[in-house]
């Protein structure tokens, strides 16, 4: 007795296409496009999650060192001060601070200035 399809088939095509949201043309109508569609996404997606680590570091340093030269010292000077003076921040929350409490960021900027 051979086993029909029909119904399986159609809900895997149903499936598939429905994570086709917001695609266009053929690649939210076919399945066949649509599968091919849906692969790449999740390619991008994939990489992109790892690249998105990249830009936010990168944005990070943009900010603490645009925000330490307005006070006299370059980023390379501030994250060698800090090193030294033993002040263990991370360059998310330095950022932050740079951006959203400038006066806390200006004090640690102050206590690397100082000489030993």
């Amino acid at each position: 007795m051979r086993v029909k399809r029909g119904v399986s088939a159609s809900a895997k095509h149903k499936k598939l296409l429905a994570k086709t949201k917001g695609m266009q043309h053929y690649r939210r109508r076919s399945f066949r496009l649509g599968k091919q569609g849906v692969i790449k996404a999740l390619q991008y997606s994939y990489r992109d999650r790892r690249n998105r680590k990249r830009d936010l570091r990168a944005l990070w340093i943009t900010r603490i060192n645009n925000a330490s030269r307005e006070l006299g010292l370059s980023y390379s000077q501030l994250i060698a001060g800090m090193k030294a003076k033993n002040i263990n921040l991370d360059r998310k929350v330095l950022a932050d601070l740079a951006v959203n409490n400038p006066e806390a960021f200006k004090a640690i900027v102050t206590a690397v200035k100082e000489k030993k």
